[in-house]
């Protein structure tokens, strides 16, 4: 086994890794850093689907699948259609980001990309590696594998799971709208949970049409494959389609401390850092948001990951979290209360942690309000 060191490396290179190589790429200040990239997947395979929303134009523009200002909100009983602007919301098929990411680490002398699996890392001076195929050593770690303790559910945090499963469909005559999308459509559920589908066309006749739930337990494969085939036949009222492509995830959704297995110059990044938004499952662009705050943390000494999370919509989070775990059927009703009271634009900021404390209350107070006193007495309590 070789032993080399590095300024920094970087463990894993999906959203997380690849966003932060990519920014320490655009930044003088690291030209002359050695940065590693351990990665155990060739990244050549389209293996998920990011969705996200931004004002006007953004850095990902040129590599989109698609983008929508228009969409709709479905009910059980009711509907209302959805203006973003100046928000769009936009579609990232992972393939073309790793791609790109790989063009533009590959022309930059100062980064080394290693196909190696990371067994562990170990918190020093320097921080150590160890690799399937080689050690390494480097100043700063930033290791986007998710900690053993999540997965021992012997504590009091709240674990629910954002499931899907997707079809990107092809139908023989002109049945989608290419300028709107489905965000949220409750109309179809399976049993009392919450769980919905969402429609991303593509084209007059392509679409991806997903099924998702957030729930504690996965579905039998069948299961998910039954539900999208309903919704084609009872929503839709489509009955000639050709599947092109499949997708399929789990993301959890979970108030589990992961920033607090961050020791020293070894940094828990991505879903094992706590960038997941744990009420929603969006993840993307906060792995840009805060490969940037690292960025800027490391030019100015600080701490690496001084102000990645925040506490105020962490404790939200968690409050959310443990409604929707408790009573998985209320969350239809909550996501009507809060699309039917609130402007799709101010959705998105507060989903995206960007809304002041009283942009705050006056969503979280047109919640019904039993079930989160009895989360908040829960959280204090347990």
């Amino acid at each position: 086994m070789s032993s080399t060191h590095f300024d920094i490396a970087i463990a894993g290179a999906g959203a997380a890794g690849l966003q932060l190589a990519l920014a320490l790429r655009s930044d003088p200040f690291f030209a002359e850093k050695s940065i590693l990239i351990l990665e155990k997947d060739s990244k050549e395979a389209n293996d998920r689907t990011w969705c996200f929303w931004e004002k006007g134009e953004g850095r990902w523009d040129d590599l989109l699948r698609h983008s929508w200002a228009f969409g709709d909100f479905f009910s059980k009983t009711k509907s209302i259609k959805l203006d973003l602007q100046p928000y769009r919301y936009k579609m990232l098929q992972a393939i073309d980001f790793y791609a790109f990411a790989k063009r533009e680490l590959a022309a930059a002398p100062n980064f080394i990309w290693r196909n190696d699996e990371v067994l562990s890392v170990e918190n020093g001076s320097p921080v150590r590696i160890a690799g399937q195929s080689g050690s390494y050593s480097a100043d700063y770690v930033f290791d986007s594998r998710i900690p053993e303790g999540f997965f021992q559910k012997n504590d009091k945090y709240t674990r629910l799971l954002q499931h899907f499963k997707g079809w990107y469909v092809l139908t023989p005559d002109d049945r989608f709208d290419p300028a709107r999308f489905t965000m949220m459509d409750y109309r179809l559920r399976w049993q009392d949970t919450t769980s919905f589908t969402y429609v991303l066309p593509l084209s007059r006749r392509e679409a991806l049409v997903e099924f998702t739930l957030f729930s504690p337990e996965l579905l039998a494969d069948g299961e998910y494959d039954t539900m999208l085939r309903r919704y084609f036949d009872e929503i839709l009222k489509i009955s000639e389609f050709e599947i092109v492509e499949e997708e399929q995830g789990v993301i959890p959704m979970s108030d589990f401390p992961f920033e607090k297995y961050s020791e020293g110059r070894h940094i828990r990044i991505g879903t094992a850092g706590g960038w997941v938004k744990p009420s929603s499952g969006y993840s993307f662009k906060n792995c840009e948001r805060n490969a940037r705050r690292i960025v800027e943390n490391l030019k100015a000494g600080r701490p690496a990951n001084e102000g990645v999370l925040s506490p105020r919509f962490r404790f939200y989070d968690s409050l959310f979290l443990d409604v929707l775990y408790r009573r998985n059927d209320l969350g239809p009703d909550l996501f009507e209360t809060m699309y039917f009271k609130n402007d799709i634009q101010k959705i998105l900021a507060f989903l995206d942690d960007d809304t002041s404390i009283g942009e705050d209350l006056r969503i979280i107070t047109g919640f019904p309000q039993l079930p989160f006193l009895r989360s908040l007495v829960n959280r204090f309590t347990r």
